[in-house]
């Protein structure tokens, strides 16, 4: 018997261990984003170049990416406890040897590993977790669900994550920030796997019928190429987002006179607006508007229209601390019309929608290794305008793959549209 029960499957409501769940990855995010808004400048600050911080960061996000994938297929093989623990872990021991080797006598040659290891930590912790909201949500409120979810990890991740070194940088500084993350992720990590219980989906067989589960995640994108067309929609979603923090704080300071105190506190309010209308842009999908077409038009063109504006604002209204927050709190919005992705591709593969979420965990994570590789290859040629440029074309390309992202339904009911009795008469 499958180990998520049909009277699980459908209640009206959330579980209430899922509510626990949500507030174990906004805790553990907080942790995991406390030096998200400010490492590469200060990095950069302490000797480091730009094309070196973003190595770092392209390292951590090529295993991150590893790990994301990693996250689904595994959570189906050994349920998500085990792979939360492992997460847990992990990211408990990157840290600890980041900060101590690496951080404190600023040794790149040892950041570079120890920050890569620690890559490996909150996809498999948060992933593993958002797999199993996918199992336990019934189909009419699984966008609302997953919602939650990424409204639980962008608050810890950028929202807590930010506001909270911005009060606290000053006082017990940029190290001290660091191991209080230790203490953040060590909370979250133990209330999630506490409350996350059970297995997802039955798994039975040897050795070698489990390293076929465990390759599911690839061999799904061949039998439906759908779910691999998906994965690059995820990968651009974060990519130009992702890619912000490590170069845009520097030109608004060099150019316009931003603090890091100022840039964080847009970062934050950024985030406060994409956690509000987490919940109401995926609702407006599920009632209304439909999955496709939100990722579409608000999520990939809003996406792409807001890059382009943040760009230029600064040069329209110089340091306008007020304009540019506005900006950042439209492009948190647009980027709310992302989230119904999750429930869209797991749809398209209903029994196997670990591997499916295998898929879209993936482009989430490789999203982290192409942004510092994008902005590492361009940054020097084409300067911060040529690659704001490239990542709102790249968002302008992901709503043109999501045209081809139609569910079985939804090209049941365009054929019957243009059906050859409807065209008669």
């Amino acid at each position: 018997m499958n180990a998520i029960s049909k009277r699980e499957q459908n209640t009206k409501g959330l579980p209430s261990a899922m509510i626990w769940g949500y507030i174990a990855t906004l805790i553990f995010m907080v942790g995991d984003g406390l030096e998200h808004g400010w490492l590469s400048p200060y990095l950069i600050e302490h000797g480091l170049t730009v094309q070196q911080s973003s190595t770092l960061f392209a390292a951590y996000g090529a295993i991150l990416a590893i790990a994301s994938y990693f996250s689904g297929v595994l959570t189906e093989a050994w349920g998500p406890r085990k792979v939360m623990i492992a997460g847990l872990v992990i990211w408990l021991v990157g840290q600890i040897l980041f900060i101590e080797y690496g951080l404190k006598p600023h040794n790149y040659a040892v950041m570079l590993p120890t920050y890569a290891i620690r890559g490996f930590g909150y996809p498999l912790f948060c992933y593993s977790f958002l797999v199993w909201v996918t199992y336990r949500s019934p189909e009419r409120i699984l966008a609302t669900a997953i919602g939650l979810f990424w409204a639980a990890w962008s608050g810890g991740l950028y929202v807590v994550g930010s506001y909270f070194p911005a009060y606290m940088i000053p006082k017990i500084g940029y190290i001290g920030l660091m191991w209080s993350a230790v203490v953040w992720v060590l909370i979250g990590g133990l209330i999630g796997v506490v409350v996350v219980k059970g297995q997802v989906h039955e798994r039975e067989g040897n050795g070698k019928e489990k390293l076929k589960n465990l390759l599911s995640g690839l061999t799904i994108c061949i039998e439906k190429p759908k779910i691999a067309i998906g994965g690059v929609v995820r990968i651009i979603n974060s990519t130009g987002v992702g890619a912000l923090p490590i170069f845009f704080p520097l030109y608004l300071s060099s150019e316009y006179g931003y603090s890091t105190e100022e840039w964080l506190q847009i970062w934050g309010t950024m985030w406060v607006a994409n956690i509000s209308f987490n919940l109401v842009i995926p609702y407006i999908s599920d009632k209304w508007l439909g999955w496709r077409k939100t990722i579409m038009w608000i999520g990939s063109f809003g996406c792409g229209v807001m890059t382009l504006v943040m760009l230029y604002t600064p040069q329209m209204f110089g340091h306008n601390f007020w304009a540019l927050t506005v900006v950042g709190i439209f492009f948190g919005i647009v980027l709310c019309g992302y989230v119904p992705l999750s429930a869209l591709v797991s749809s398209l593969a209903p029994e196997k929608k670990g591997s499916a979420m295998a898929i879209v965990s993936f482009g989430a994570g490789m999203s982290y290794f192409i942004a510092p590789a994008i902005v590492g290859t361009f940054i020097g040629s084409m300067g911060v305008h040529g690659v704001m440029w490239i990542f709102a074309g790249l968002y302008f390309v992901s709503a043109i793959l999501m045209i081809f992202m139609k569910l079985p339904g939804e090209e049941k009911q365009n054929k019957s549209n243009y059906s050859p009795e409807k065209q008669v008469g």
